[in-house]
């Protein structure tokens, strides 16, 4: 039998405690170093973020089990924002915007946005010259 319902899952790891302090970036382990820069510069303007909190399911197959996942880089609980950082190549930007707005379908009421390397570099300039 198909299931019918969406899954969200929380990811528990030793990243993901969200608690009243501002987290170490030199503590978690990121995927790519443009990450650990934002969450400095998150850091910087004391914005509370969570790293790869949460892993949304965008496909099931026939049994019921996920075969298309999508997991944003930061969650901004202040700000209940997803940020998903993308710095790299054009496949993978493709890629990444077809998730979102198949995240954006299925999780109407998820608010998200996808930070270009434009917008990543803008940043990280402004953090720069502070």
């Amino acid at each position: 039998m198909v299931k019918n319902l969406l899954e969200i899952r929380e990811n528990l790891n030793k990243n993901n405690r969200l608690n009243k302090k501002f987290k170490n970036a030199e503590n978690i382990k990121f995927a790519h170093n443009s990450e650990k820069e934002f969450s400095k510069i998150l850091d910087f303007y004391r914005i509370k973020w969570e790293y790869e909190p949460k892993t949304f399911t965008l496909r099931f197959d026939r049994k019921g089990n996920p075969t298309v996942s999508f997991t944003p880089d930061f969650y901004l609980p202040d700000l209940d924002l997803y940020i998903e950082l993308t710095t790299l190549n054009q496949k993978l930007v493709t890629k990444k915007n077809y998730k979102i707005k198949k995240l954006k379908e299925l999780y109407p009421d998820i608010n998200i946005k996808l930070f270009y390397k434009k917008d990543y570099i803008s940043l990280l300039f402004k953090y720069l010259n502070k």
